[in-house]
């Protein structure tokens, strides 16, 4: 089945009246990780902070969005999995590593939603720097969530090798209170070619051709930057990361689609909607920036769906978790990447 087809049949969402487990997402975006958990009958209910996201997660989804900004005092009605996307600023203007104890930080959130509600699953995910720079940051979250009596793993996952048209590197945080995998990856890659078809090629009436003066910038760009292949989008393969910087802002690094007859033109929103795997039918309340800066911040649906199937697996009476590694030999947390050899840099 051609992608645009098969996610714009599996991506519906739908109450599995027999499942009949609630799913709480916190920082909810536009609805982006709801939707692969409400695709495999899960009950969600948002938090967003940001009006014109949550009335595009409430025109999609079943569930409701509440347009709050969260506190650790927030409460929250009962679920058995709580999911999202906190954000995560871990150092202060000063440089200080202040951790959980930074004001502007949204793991103290999480964390204190994970506490009040008592979820069996948790989900979380983030960027890549997680893992690296501020590998100490996740480590002090992990202990914390591991105190409240969860197994807790961490992985790398490239959202290219789970239906996505898209080379999009997230860490994913998962734990629960008996053991519970990671989704197995997909063989096949879908390019940005197969996930935007004819669009492609189209020229519509309200597309922004990168002028003269741009192009110029965009080839200094790269050549300070030391980059290989131009950023143009290459239909041959899957996209690079689709960012809010580089979808609403006019950079060097912005995505755009190079014509036949040499023109470029920045991506329209459908188009980057495809990239990110949101369906046709999914609409987006909001002026195009606002929209652009919702698909960038939005984990990807399908993406999504692949690790909601695993939570659902984990509440059948069959799954079986017995190869879980938590700790080595020095009782440290063990964080997984992807198996070497098949890691591409954007």
């Amino acid at each position: 089945m051609e992608y645009i087809k098969r996610i714009n049949k599996e991506l519906k969402p739908s109450i599995d009246a027999k499942l009949d487990k609630t799913v709480i997402d916190l920082f909810a975006g536009c609805g982006g990780l709801s939707l692969g958990f409400e695709a495999v009958g899960f009950k969600t209910i948002g938090y967003e902070k940001l009006e014109d996201a949550s009335e595009t997660y409430r025109k999609n989804l079943i569930g409701e969005c509440f347009t709050e900004e969260l506190t650790i005092d927030s409460t929250y009605p009962k679920a058995e999995i709580v999911i999202g996307g906190p954000p995560c600023q871990p150092f202060s203007v000063g440089g200080k590593q202040l951790g959980l104890k930074d004001s502007r930080d949204g793991f103290p959130i999480f964390l204190s939603a994970i506490q009040q509600i008592n979820p069996e699953v948790f989900l979380f995910e983030n960027v890549r720097g997680l893992l690296y720079k501020n590998k100490w940051y996740l480590q002090e979250i992990v202990e914390q969530l591991e105190e409240l009596g969860y197994k807790v793993s961490s992985r790398l996952l490239n959202a290219k090798y789970y239906g996505v048209p898209q080379n999009r590197e997230r860490v994913i945080v998962i734990g629960a209170k008996e053991t519970i995998h990671f989704p197995s990856r997909v063989k096949y890659q879908v390019t940005a070619g197969e996930a935007l078809g004819e669009l492609a090629t189209q020229v519509p009436t309200n597309s922004k051709f990168l002028t003269p003066s741009m192009d110029k910038y965009i080839a200094k760009y790269e050549k300070a930057s030391q980059c290989i292949n131009p950023r143009d989008l290459h239909l041959d393969r899957p996209s690079r990361t689709l960012t809010c910087r580089n979808l609403a802002g006019a950079t060097g690094d912005m995505h755009r689609i190079k014509l036949p007859d040499g023109r470029r033109r920045r991506l329209l929103i459908r188009e980057a909607a495809r990239l990110q795997s949101f369906p046709d039918w999914f609409k987006f309340h909001g002026n195009e920036t606002g929209v652009f800066n919702q698909i960038g911040n939005a984990v990807a649906p399908y993406f999504a769906l692949s690790l909601a199937k695993e939570v659902k697996k984990y509440f059948q009476p069959d799954y079986n978790g017995d190869d879980y590694p938590l700790k080595d030999e020095n009782d440290q947390l063990l964080l997984f990447n992807e198996p070497k050899g098949i890691h591409q840099s954007r």
